[in-house]
């Protein structure tokens, strides 16, 4: 009897390549189309179209009232843990005052036996005063067998013989970042952006959605192009107009206010945090088989 294809060989004791491979074993590849591209025109945050926008230094557009509640949300949670960080240390500072209470403790018992002969009742990590805060030959050790036995058994399942680890707090940067680019953002270094509305009789026909242009050379803005915003007025252009005229004549083309070449900032289209955008537009996924299931286990792929 011939023996039965690996296609179809189902008892042994690994997977077989055909096996992992309807499974999803493996690196998965797909491109992103359109609807996984955040448009130009819609908010890093919420990704819904702009309402008040306004652009950080580095290209990244929010609506007013999503970047307002991240920064108001970063600076309450910087508080609490500035709030965390400042109780820690004002509990090591009494743990040490403690321990510097103890030690000088134990080196007047030490004076105490060596001169007049009288025996403490504790050792080192037993230390203990009685009732009215004697020591020496006064103290009466008041560790019961249970309690003495609890501390030097090793039962480690036992929530009361577990020890615990302290917890380290870090001071926390004061400074609240971007939650796009991840840099440091400051209120002050918002500023907001206008996008010229397209008012054709045409346009207004044809399509209910806001159609937004270049004020300039009268070009519908979409994501294939390059925008550019001017921190200075917030006018935003193509990236075409904004060189060949404002870099020049140092002035903006729809408010006549003078601009310099460092208030030119380009906006950031089409990426989020779930999706790329230019040269990025391949998303990847990397799957395992998980131990006894059979079935695949996705682990995102790591962003460069």
């Amino acid at each position: 009897m011939p023996q039965r294809h690996s296609k179809n060989n189902n008892d042994l004791a690994f997977f077989t390549y055909d096996e992992k491979r309807k499974l999803g074993y493996g690196t998965q590849k797909e491109r992103l189309g359109k609807d996984s591209i955040k448009p130009f025109d819609a908010c890093c945050l919420c990704l819904k179209p702009f309402i008040d926008p306004m652009s950080c230094q580095k290209g990244h557009a929010f609506c007013k009232e999503c970047i307002l509640e991240c920064l108001l949300a970063q600076k309450k949670d910087i508080q609490r843990r500035l709030a965390a960080h400042t109780a820690q240390q004002k509990q090591e500072k009494e743990e040490e005052e403690e321990k510097l209470m103890l030690q000088k403790a134990r080196e007047l018992d030490a004076f105490d036996q060596q001169n007049h002969g009288a025996v403490p009742q504790y050792n080192g990590r037993n230390y203990s005063r009685d009732k009215n805060g004697f020591h020496g030959a006064n103290s009466v050790k008041v560790t019961s067998y249970e309690e003495e036995a609890l501390r030097t058994m090793k039962a480690f399942w036992l929530p009361s013989a577990t020890p615990e680890a302290s917890v380290k707090v870090e001071a926390p940067s004061t400074c609240t970042i971007c939650p796009e680019g991840k840099e440091k953002l400051k209120l002050k270094s918002l500023f907001p952006i206008y996008f010229t509305e397209d008012d054709s009789e045409q346009k207004k026909s044809n399509s209910l959605d806001k159609t937004y242009i270049c004020p300039s050379c009268k070009v519908t803005l979409t994501n294939t192009l390059s925008l550019v915003a001017l921190s200075s007025c917030g006018h935003v252009f193509c990236k075409k107009c904004a060189d060949r005229f404002m870099a020049v004549d140092k002035v903006c083309l729809v408010c006549d206010k003078a601009c310099k070449e460092r208030n030119l900032v380009t906006l950031e289209k089409g990426g989020t945090g779930f999706a790329g955008h230019d040269d990025h537009l391949e998303a990847t996924e990397f799957k395992h088989l998980g131990s006894g299931t059979g079935l695949g286990l996705v682990r995102p792929a790591a962003k460069t």
